[in-house]
């Protein structure tokens, strides 16, 4: 079993154009991405999927290596997909997805994610895998921005939302946790969730892992000592080069 990294990477979106190459302290995005993840340890391949010849040119520049992945792939899932049969990965290899808009992930969230599956006692009940942290500013808790979710006693996920879960009705005296957008799944998983149609939570909630729950798959959740904040809007991008400034 190897263990491969992809970035989902696109050039188009509606709130930020050509949001993987926009500088961040003087580096494009999506280096400050590879970078940080390329330190993990463990790691077979780090890869960026894409369809832009800009963001190829790019990363090739810095030294980072790219799958060409079609035009049509629909999700960062599919992208994904795409890339690991190019590839020729195995079905029991593992394959970590990170947003192409988290410049401050930890390479020891990368080595959290992959954890449950290189444990002694895993047993092939669970081929999914992600990450919350524990949120410390409060205003995340009610921004739909921020995804949050809560498990079952043995670190599964019961669910994801952009509300507030869970919601105390008479009280409030608990700690909130929120996802971050890092993945884990083997290779024959990834194929298995690509098959299966859009859930109807799923697009209630614009939120792709649902699809898993949904369809009665398992997530193990991992807590990580490192928030990965996402770059959303033009905005954010000051908040990231204060947060990098500051030794995040």
């Amino acid at each position: 079993m190897n263990t491969y990294v992809f970035i989902p990477a696109r050039y188009g979106s509606s709130r930020l154009p050509g949001k993987p190459l926009k500088l961040i302290d003087g580096k494009p995005m999506i280096q400050h991405v590879y970078e940080r993840i390329s330190k993990a340890q463990g790691l077979a391949g780090v890869y960026i999927a894409t369809d832009d010849d800009r963001i190829k040119e790019v990363a090739e520049a810095f030294g980072g290596k790219v799958v060409m992945t079609p035009v049509e792939a629909a999700s960062g899932t599919d992208r994904i997909a795409a890339a690991a049969n190019a590839l020729g990965l195995q079905d029991e290899d593992l394959i970590v997805n990170v947003q192409g808009d988290q410049p401050l992930v930890h390479h020891e969230s990368i080595e959290d994610v992959i954890a449950p599956f290189l444990a002694p006692d895993y047993d092939k009940s669970f081929e999914m895998s992600t990450l919350s942290f524990k949120i410390v500013n409060e205003s995340e808790i009610t921004n739909p921005k921020d995804v949050k979710l809560v498990t079952d006693v043995n670190g599964f996920a019961l669910y994801f939302s952009r509300a507030t879960i869970p919601h105390g009705r008479d009280y409030w005296d608990h700690d909130s946790f929120k996802h971050l957008g890092v993945y884990a799944y083997t290779k024959r998983f990834v194929d298995t969730f690509n098959a299966l149609p859009m859930g109807r939570l799923e697009d209630i909630e614009k939120l792709e892992q649902l699809r898993a729950l949904e369809f009665g798959h398992k997530i193990k959740v991992v807590q990580s000592q490192y928030d990965s904040p996402e770059v959303d809007l033009p905005g954010d991008i000051a908040i990231m080069e204060a947060l990098l400034q500051a030794g995040h």
